[in-house]
């Protein structure tokens, strides 16, 4: 059974850094593709940052570009998401999703869209101050 489990959420100052970390289990880790997404209330769930593999590419929305970084650790089966210089437009529910690596042939937009993942974690809530 596939487990998906994220943390590090918490309330952070404007211009603050937070980290995230979401722990997957049940899967071969370094086989899937690990996506960070978020949702505001009254907002549709919106992509954040992917990971394709371990040193390999990774994904940005233009509005976290410059300020995000995502990266994971295979021995750990854990990704995380350094967050600096946050924006009170930063808050949301984040939340981890997982899809098996797909060819390499696949767009950009395959990363994006949250219907493409299957397994996802239940959501930490960043909020940022003003």
């Amino acid at each position: 059974q596939v487990q998906v489990v994220e943390s590090g959420g918490g309330l952070v100052q404007a211009g603050g850094s937070r980290r995230l970390s979401c722990a997957a289990s049940g899967l071969t880790f370094s086989s899937y593709v690990l996506g960070w997404f978020r949702q505001a209330p009254g907002k549709e769930r919106e992509f954040v940052a992917a990971s394709r593999r371990s040193g390999g590419t990774t994904y940005y929305a233009d509005s976290v570009k410059g300020r995000f970084t995502i990266s994971r650790d295979n021995a750990k089966n854990t990704v995380y998401l350094q967050m600096n210089s946050l924006k009170p437009e930063d808050t949301a529910g984040y939340y981890c999703a997982a899809v098996r690596i797909p060819p390499a042939y696949y767009s950009d937009s395959y990363y994006y869209t949250p219907a493409t993942y299957d397994y996802w974690g239940q959501g930490t809530q960043v909020t940022v101050s003003s």
